[in-house]
This record gives structure tokens, C-alpha cells and sequence, in this order.
């Protein structure tokens, strides 16, 4: 599996501010013998997106055509990622990140050991049942990552009771295992998933944010939220004040799974990638006053950072590492308003694309604004 990861405070906040976001990546790479067997005449009643990264097809290359021989032997991997952004509107947005991505790393460890440990098969090796270990179900990887995420809130939680400091933090946490990536989130922050085989971006997280539900009511259109002054504002998030008891405290996660391919580049970054623009509310204005013209929605586009141009960069960069210096880059030019960190995974071992994959989501545009993050209370709640 290759993997690259960066992180920048942002342009407008170099001189005399933090980075809040943190990130991390956890990869195993296993291999044995001869490399992953060729099982493709095996029958094993998985569904037809289902696939380990043991089949043949990964033997294809990247015209579609099988290859003669493996010029290498095929590894395995198993990765688990988490990106945090901390709320810069309260006194630690960063320690709640670091709580989260350390937390979080932490308790995916027990279910990325026991996904490394199934399916010896995989390498031509037979083990009894009572040595055995049977991988963990879908359903139970994605109760590990909510369990991961409401542990870290409530470690959060406990912090504030022991400062005082009010703490928040979006999140987006994953499993990458047997050719499927598993994924939950709170908060604005995003997971992209592209693919080199179709030229294609998928938007694969909902941002819990004002302006993606005033776009959902259809008050805005998708210009607009691009810049919307509320633009800011997020509805969920990890952490809180010190009025929430660190031992029971709960928060609503997202969560969701998605196929994997050869040609899949997973994208998880802080919003600080769409969240760019520093005249926001001025070009919000601009757009609105001139009765949503065709030219005021012009230069909104030409001005923040759309998926389109995050498709075009990843997919056109010699490498991971490349894009992920061409998207800092991008949103430091179009105003570095916020902190943005980057982690792209990619796993060449899996099979190639399959001609008729339908995509995932569809494409969805966020909000841009020059402002901190705010969490909005709930009714009742204390600001």
C-alpha cells in the first residue's frame, strides 16, 4: 500500500497562528512465500464488488490486459488512517486533535490485528481452527470505528473537566482491509475517493456543517455555499465543555463502507482544502446581489477550490506525494485562509477496476468562508 501525508498551517495564519489539524496513518504490509496466490477459478460466494487482494485480476495491468508473469511477489496490507481538524474558535482545538487521532489509532489496533491475522489462505497456508482466526465482519469493523470515535470524544470530554478549556474537534477515521475501505466521520471535514481507470472523484462524506443544510432545504444553491457566510459553522463535532460527564458522554458518528481497486486513490483531508478563500463573504455578496448571475457565479468558481480541480491535480500529480504538495499549494494560492492537512492511500495489490462499477456518491460542493470554525449549541445548550 502506498501512502503520503501533509500538513500546513495555511497561508493567512503563518505569521501568527497554530496548526489545529493532526493527522495519522497506521500501515501493516504483510507478506509470505511467494506473494498472495492466484485463487481466480476459486468459487467463494462473495458478492461481485467483494475481493481480498488475492485474485487475479490484480495481475492485470493497467490496460486491462493479464500480465505474463508477477515481476514481484504480492503483499497484503491492512491501514488504518485518522484526520482531525480542531475548532479555532475555542482555547484547544489542537489538543482535541491530537486526542483524537492518538485515541483513535489506538483502539483500531485490536481489529487491524485480528484483519492481519485472517485468511492464511491468502498465502497458501492452512491452519487448524483452533489457531485459526476468522476476520472480523463488516458489521463489527464498523462498530470498532464508532466505538474508536466515542471513546475519543469522551477523552476529550475528560480533558475539558480537567482544564477548563473548551475543546472541539472534527474527525474522519478509517479501515482499509480485504479490498474495502470502512469510514466514519463528525464533523466538515472529508474523505474523496478517485479513480485513474475512470478519471472519476466521489465526494464519500457529508459535511455536518449550516450550509449543507441549507442547501438540502434548497435556500442556497451550490454556488453560494461555496462562500456562504455561515460557511463556518459545523453542527457536530468530538469534545465539548466541562459540563458533560467524560464517562457516559455520547456523539452521533457517520459511518459508511466503500469497494476498493488498483486504481483508487482515498483522499481524507481537514476543510481547510475547500475552505481556502479569504474574501468569502464579499464574493457571497457579489453573486447575491447580482441575482445569481452567470458571471458573479463565475468568478466564485475561478476563486475557491472545487472538486473538479482536486480531481484534475490528484489524478494528472506523478505521485501521491506530488498531489498532496499541489493541493497545500492550490489552497495557499487561493488564500491559505485555514490549517489543511492531506493523507492519500493507495493499494496497487488490489484488483483493477471493474468496467461496470457504479460510483459511489455523487459529487457535492461545500462551503468556503473567512472565518474560525464555530460549533453551533444545541437547543438549551450553553454556548
Amino acid at each position: 500500500m502506498i501512502y503520503a501525508t501533509n500538513y500546513d498551517i495555511g497561508e493567512r495564519k503563518r505569521s501568527s497562528g497554530i496548526n489545529e489539524d493532526s493527522l495519522a496513518v497506521d500501515v501493516i504490509e504483510q507478506g509470505h512465500r511467494d506473494g498472495l496466490v492466484d485463487r481466480s477459478e476459486e468459487v467463494d460466494g462473495q458478492p461481485d464488488d467483494a475481493h481480498d487482494g488475492t485474485d487475479a485480476e490484480a495481475e492485470s495491468d493497467e490496460t486491462g490486459a493479464a500480465s505474463e508473469e508477477r515481476s514481484e511477489p504480492r503483499n497484503r496490507s491492512v491501514a488504518t488512517f485518522v484526520l482531525a481538524d480542531g475548532a479555532g474558535g475555542y482555547e484547544a482545538g489542537d489538543v482535541a486533535s491530537y486526542i483524537a487521532t492518538t485515541t483513535i489509532t489506538t483502539e483500531l489496533q485490536a481489529v487491524a490485528s485480528r484483519a492481519l491475522r485472517s485468511n492464511p489462505a491468502a498465502f497458501d497456508v492452512t491452519l487448524p481452527d483452533a489457531v485459526a482466526t476468522d476476520p472480523p465482519t463488516p458489521a463489527e469493523i464498523q462498530s470498532a470505528l464508532e466505538a474508536a470515535i466515542t471513546t475519543a470524544h469522551r477523552e476529550i470530554v475528560r480533558y475539558t473537566n480537567e482544564t477548563g478549556n473548551r475543546a472541539y474537534t472534527t474527525v474522519v477515521a478509517g479501515l482499509c482491509f480485504g479490498g474495502r475501505c470502512y469510514y466514519a466521520w463528525v464533523g466538515d471535514s472529508r474523505a474523496y475517493l478517485l479513480n485513474e481507470a475512470r478519471e472519476t472523484i466521489e465526494l464519500l462524506t457529508r459535511d455536518h456543517g449550516v450550509v449543507t443544510e441549507l442547501r438540502d432545504r434548497g435556500e442556497i444553491d451550490d454556488v453560494a455555499a461555496h462562500v456562504h457566510p455561515r460557511g463556518n459553522e459545523i453542527t457536530r463535532a468530538l469534545g465539548g465543555g466541562a459540563d458533560q460527564d467524560p464517562d457516559a458522554a455520547t456523539v452521533a458518528v457517520d459511518s459508511n463502507v466503500v469497494p476498493l481497486y488498483a486504481e483508487d486513490v482515498l483522499l481524507v483531508t481537514s476543510d481547510g482544502l475547500i475552505d481556502a478563500q479569504t474574501d468569502a463573504p464579499e464574493l457571497y455578496d457579489e453573486y447575491v446581489e447580482s441575482d445569481r448571475s452567470e458571471a458573479a457565479a463565475q468568478r466564485v468558481l475561478d476563486a475557491v477550490v472545487t472538486d473538479e480541480e482536486i480531481r484534475e491535480c490528484v489524478l494528472t500529480a506523478e505521485s501521491l506525494a506530488a498531489a498532496s504538495e499541489a493541493l497545500v499549494e492550490m489552497a495557499n494560492d487561493r488564500g491559505g485562509k485555514d490549517n489543511l492537512s492531506t493523507l492519500f492511500l493507495q493499494d496497487p495489490a488490489l484488483p483493477t477496476t471493474p468496467e461496470n462499477r457504479p460510483l459511489t456518491r455523487a459529487l457535492a460542493t461545500e462551503p468556503v468562508e473567512d472565518r474560525e470554525t464555530v460549533l453551533l449549541p444545541e437547543e438549551g445548550e450553553t454556548p
